[in-house]
């Protein structure tokens, strides 16, 4: 079995044990174990050498009982059908609990973006989004970035949308440059609700950020933003991997200067001198307060749970810890703070990109950040409440959470015909 099938197997997991404390109809649970609607596309682009190369995307919509589907799109070599269906469902989940009318849906390219030209990006791009415009639309599917895409690429799906519309059409697409309709906050969004919810999961434990020793696996957009807005609320950042390795040292680095001096280049964060080089593995058993995996799936298994030495594990990355791996978490007494809430965030300011996208009416970034700050710290207490009355874990609670509301809604549209 690979991995993006035990990631599917994951989400299903994750499901069934709400299913049970909710005791879901069978025929329910059944509709919400699987996609709504997906779409396997292939398509050629010719490539600077004038070669074609043939790609395989996906598109898939988990549920839209709630609202229009939401969702980023993937480009990495090693994304499959499996693997984009379970962040679909994460998605849906992921609105339920913070309560945003929206489904879940996730896309996807089977691609190494750096083996691309920026030309040759923009062309996979557009022929991509084209392939799957039957489902996409503002009132209907909304993508957003994830890894391996960013601001200028949803740039290139609302313009090639919108040529083919005949107008322009910006709410069909957030995480978008501000000058195209983009909100402001939205590139922090994910990494500053991670520590909010971080500090919302401190006062729970009765535990103080200020001094807290922290490590963040994953250097990208959530884990950058997380570690350096952590830093700013007092925590010390001991250890900070990328794709290439990680760096560690128990004194504390420097996270601005990682950012700015380091990330992107080659040799990544690894050619800081001033720190020890650990493998991202080890990075995750090293002394530390709070562990933030902000990388991809699947990191945290029944092979290393047990030698995790953090008091508080707030999941930046969708689905960084496998079941069997919560169980063990959950023995050894490390909170966890789930991902459909802890990184919410993106989600909840791409909801509000969109609805200021279709308002044709702008927030200042104060509004976003405090707009986003309620949400997430009233979704933290709503999952803890839940997550004492059911006496179970804030996974748990968050499904419960989650899935209750997809499943109320399901029930109150009936089933067509």
């Amino acid at each position: 079995m690979s991995q993006h099938t035990d990631v599917l197997e994951m989400a299903r997991r994750q499901l069934a044990v709400a299913a049970e404390y909710l005791e879901l109809d069978a025929g329910l649970h059944e509709v919400l174990s699987r996609p709504q609607r997906a779409l396997i596309v292939r398509f050629p682009v010719v490539l600077d050498s004038g070669e074609v190369q043939v790609f395989e995307g996906y598109r898939v919509q988990h549920n839209s009982a709630r609202g229009p589907t939401k969702g980023g799109i993937r480009f990495h070599p090693d994304v499959d059908l499996d693997e984009t269906s379970a962040l679909a469902m994460w998605m849906t989940w992921k609105c339920a609990v913070a309560n945003i009318p929206y489904g879940g849906a996730k896309g996807s390219v089977r691609v190494d973006t750096k083996q691309l030209s920026k030309r040759e990006l923009e062309k996979l791009t557009r022929r991509y989004i084209t392939e799957i415009n039957v489902m996409v639309g503002e009132r209907s599917d909304i993508p957003a970035p994830d890894i391996g895409t960013n601001a200028q690429v949803m740039a290139w799906i609302m313009d090639t949308l919108s040529m083919q519309a005949g107008y322009t059409m910006p709410g069909v697409v957030t995480g978008k440059p501000i000058e195209l309709g983009g909100s402001e906050g939205r590139v922090e969004a994910t990494g500053r609700g991670v520590v909010v919810t971080a500090q919302e999961a401190a006062k729970t434990l009765g535990i103080s950020l200020t001094g807290a020793k922290v490590i963040v696996q994953g250097f990208g957009n959530v884990g950058a933003t997380a570690a350096k807005i952590i830093e700013e609320e007092g925590a010390t950042v001991v250890g900070i991997s990328d794709a290439i390795g990680g760096i560690y040292n128990p004194n504390g680095l420097p996270v601005r200067e990682l950012f700015t001096r380091y990330a992107g280049r080659e040799g990544g964060i690894r050619e800081y001198k001033d720190a020890e080089q650990v493998t991202n593995e080890q990075l995750l058993e090293l002394p530390c307060d709070v562990l933030i995996p902000a990388a991809i799936a699947a990191q945290i298994t029944s092979e290393n749970a047990d030698k995790i030495k953090a008091k508080l594990i707030v999941e930046g990355a969708n689905g960084p810890c496998t079941p069997d791996a919560d169980n063990i978490l959950s023995d050894k007494g490390v909170f966890v703070v789930p991902d459909i809430l802890a990184n919410a965030g993106g989600v909840v300011v791409s909801y509000f990109e969109w609805v200021q996208d279709l308002q044709n009416f702008f927030w200042e970034e104060n509004e976003v950040n405090n707009r986003l700050e309620r949400i997430m710290r009233n979704s933290y207490a709503a999952v803890e409440a839940t997550m004492r009355s059911h006496k179970t874990d804030m996974r748990t609670a968050a499904l419960i959470i989650g899935v209750k509301r997809v499943a109320d809604a399901t029930i109150r549209r009936g089933i067509f015909p």
